[in-house]
């Protein structure tokens, strides 16, 4: 960070960058602001709402002070900006938007306060158009402090342990990305769009949430996953102070399904207009398929899957929770070369980059709100669910168009199994659908291997019931485990499980090494465990990386990083990475080579099979590709080709050749790709022919001489 001895800001002029999804002319206010902690509370009173203070630091929004000299800063802190709004812009409605801000957030303009938010993870706007007007001075003061009735809060169903901090860190600032954005007299302030499969056809409906004055025309058209138009409609309207929220109805011909493996994606355009002028426009990307819960299980488009992934927070060392697009996109990239087509992404509200990459690439998600170990105390709290409904209904609001979420969690490890706990869950569910009637709710359970009676959880009011169990660490023993699934299986026998939380930290072994074998065990073991349960339809390991804590620590630490991840917190590998890769993949192969009278391989059959299903995870492979390679020694391409796989329910044979040659060796690659480009399954095989005395191929099989890498 660069430090500056005065308060001095350089006016902005800024440049219109284009449309949001809500539309207006948005202009980008990421970048240099002023900034600096406020440790004991008094910016306020000092002015600092009125005029920069001195010295104060630059940074570059989206920020976190959680990274670097401030990192353990606990309370208020300030953001400085001067705006000047261009002359074409003046006297329209102006909104300065935020992606989001940790935790809680006052805006002032010019000294007056003008807008605030409580909640870290979701985006919100003020109206600044009386305060802004020309331009002035943006101050931003921010607190990320918990409390008894914040979300997350002091995790106080751990009270007695002394450690009520929740177990991820506290990165405050403003997180993401920032704009102002200028409205003409009517706008598109969102869209819901809700689809229903039918035969040979789908029907699709928007509501469109306009906002301002005066006679409009609205009209929207849907394009296909190949960008031509399928179908259009409009309507006209007179718009009054309370805005309107008219709904357009269509029909979509032989729709595209989506799929975790087949990530289809339609497109809804809306543009309101005044004669021939365009007053706003917005556009939803969103996908068409059916995902249902029935006879215990999930299904997808009519087929019956059983679905594996990983949860990765939004921590990485250089970014804290201020993540780039980049890195986003590199984890999540990971993440599906790891076979993740399912996972509760993590306790709270996520980018909206990481849901666009989610529609794009294939996974199925349950979105949640960050309430974790809340006693019956802080859920009976009428402000705790006061707020808890407010975060849910923007979370539902801003990402309830994404294809990729298939359901809503409403807590996570709380006391759900108190009077006090039951009626919060009963409330959040309720309410939830009535914001979305066509998602499952659910939410994060870790008591249930306790529990004797279903009427004394929470469950009996959620779709489907998802279970977070530590056996083999904080749980108990991991022989506990099975006895544990049959109770929970008795318990509630028309209800689909997910396994929403497995995995084992670090400071239950010796060392790193010694906690990652111990992690490799509970995978191997407890994946096999699940799947006997046909009831079982997924499961969800903690975590892809290692995070920033002040809990689950190594002992005599108070702030480090939770091993718990497949990666550290710098990336890189684990032992139990690998043996997550292999076991999750979704497809086998197997590899014979054919030989010429019995000599040297000059081909070879490979058979690709997907996981039965008894399996976990099981899905029937549609439009996966194989693809091989054979070299020589001296690393010369022999031969190579790439070949589009049947629909495997039934085993795929595939079958290549080279010609006969003088090298004595032959490495072959083959691998399984998803029509997503991601790897699915990948084999090698090593052919060699000896020298002179040498061992036979056979005989350094045997030895342990010869390479067959999964």
């Amino acid at each position: 960070m660069r430090r500056c001895s005065c308060p001095v800001l350089a006016l902005l002029a800024i440049v219109a960058v284009g449309r949001s999804a809500s539309a207006g002319t948005r202009l980008d206010l990421d970048g240099p602001w002023q900034f600096r902690v406020d440790p004991d509370g008094s910016g306020f009173r000092q002015g600092w709402a009125r005029a920069v203070p001195t010295p104060v630091e630059t940074v570059d929004v989206p920020h976190t002070w959680g990274v670097g000299p401030h990192a353990e800063h606990e309370g208020i802190a300030w953001y400085w900006r001067q705006v000047r709004v261009p002359p074409a812009l003046r006297g329209r409605r102006l909104e300065m938007h935020f992606g989001a801000t940790f935790y809680r957030a006052r805006v002032f303009v010019n000294g007056s306060l003008t807008g605030e938010h409580e909640g870290g993870h979701t985006a919100w706007f003020v109206d600044v158009t009386a305060a802004l007007r020309d331009g002035g001075l943006v101050a931003v003061e921010i607190d990320n402090r918990p409390g008894l009735a914040t979300i997350p809060g002091w995790a106080m169903r751990l009270e007695s342990t002394g450690s009520v901090w929740y177990d991820w860190w506290h990165y405050g600032g403003i997180v993401r990305d920032v704009a102002l954005v200028a409205q003409e007299r009517a706008l598109v302030r969102r869209q819901v769009i809700r689809t229903e499969v039918g035969e040979g056809s789908a029907t699709v409906t928007a509501r469109v949430f306009l906002e301002g004055h005066g006679p409009v025309s609205l009209r929207g058209r849907i394009l296909g996953p190949d960008g031509a138009e399928v179908a259009e409609g409009r309507t006209s309207l007179s718009l009054g102070s309370g805005g309107a929220s008219p709904t357009l109805t269509f029909r979509v011909s032989r729709p595209q399904l989506w799929h975790f493996d087949a990530p289809r994606l339609y497109r809804m355009e809306v543009t309101l207009q005044d004669g021939e002028a365009i007053l706003d426009e917005g556009s939803e990307a969103f996908g068409i398929r059916t995902v249902e819960i029935r006879d215990r299980g999930l299904w997808l488009n009519g087929e019956r899957v059983r679905l594996t992934g990983i949860t990765r927070h939004e921590d990485s060392p250089p970014e804290g929770l201020a993540e780039t697009r980049g890195t986003v996109k590199a984890d999540w990239d990971d993440l599906k070369s790891l076979h993740v087509v399912l996972t509760r992404p993590v306790h709270y509200p996520q980018h909206p980059y990481v849901l666009d990459y989610a529609d794009r690439n294939g996974v199925l998600l349950v979105p949640e709100i960050p309430m974790w170990q809340f006693s019956e105390a802080q859920m009976k709290d009428p402000r705790v669910l006061a707020l808890a409904k407010t975060m849910m209904r923007e979370m539902i609001e801003q990402a309830g168009n994404h294809p990729s979420i298939f359901a809503w969690s409403v807590c996570n490890e709380s006391a759900t199994s108190t009077p006090g706990g039951r009626a919060y869950v009963k409330a959040m569910v309720e309410h939830v659908r009535a914001q979305d009637p066509g998602r499952s709710v659910t939410y994060a359970d870790d008591g249930l291997p306790w529990i004797t009676d279903a009427g004394q959880n929470a469950n009996q009011h959620t779709d489907f019931v998802m279970m977070n169990q530590y056996f083999g660490s904080w749980a108990g023993p991991e022989e506990g485990l099975a006895p544990a699934l049959e109770r929970v299986g008795r318990m509630f026998p028309d209800k689909m499980v997910v396994i929403s939380e497995f995995g084992l930290a670090g400071p239950f072994a010796p060392d790193t090494a010694q906690a990652d074998r111990l992690r490799v065990g509970v995978i191997e073991g407890q994946l096999a465990e699940f799947e006997k349960h046909d009831f079982v339809a997924g499961a969800i390991f903690w975590c892809y990386q290692d995070y920033l804590s002040h809990r689950n620590l190594w002992p005599g630490l108070t702030t480090d990083w939770v091993e718990m991840g497949l990666v550290d917190e710098n990336r890189q590998r684990l032992p139990s990475y690998g043996v997550w890769k292999e076991r999750t993949s979704p497809a086998r192969v197997s590899l014979a080579w054919t030989r010429a009278d019995g000599g040297r391989p000059t081909g070879f059959r490979a058979i690709v099979e997907r996981r039965a299903p008894t399996e976990l995870p099981s899905y029937d492979l549609r439009g996966y590709r194989l693809e091989w390679q054979a070299r020589d020694h001296d690393g010369t391409i022999l031969a190579g080709a790439g070949v589009d796989l049947p629909v495997i329910g039934v085993p795929a044979t595939v079958e290549g050749s080279w010609p006969q040659g003088g090298s004595r060796e032959v490495r072959l690659t083959v691998r399984v790709l998803r029509p997503t480009g991601f790897l699915a399954a990948e084999r090698t095989e090593r052919w060699w022919e000896p020298r002179s005395g040498g061992l036979s191929p056979e005989e350094a099989r045997k030895r342990g001489l010869a390479t067959s890498a999964p």
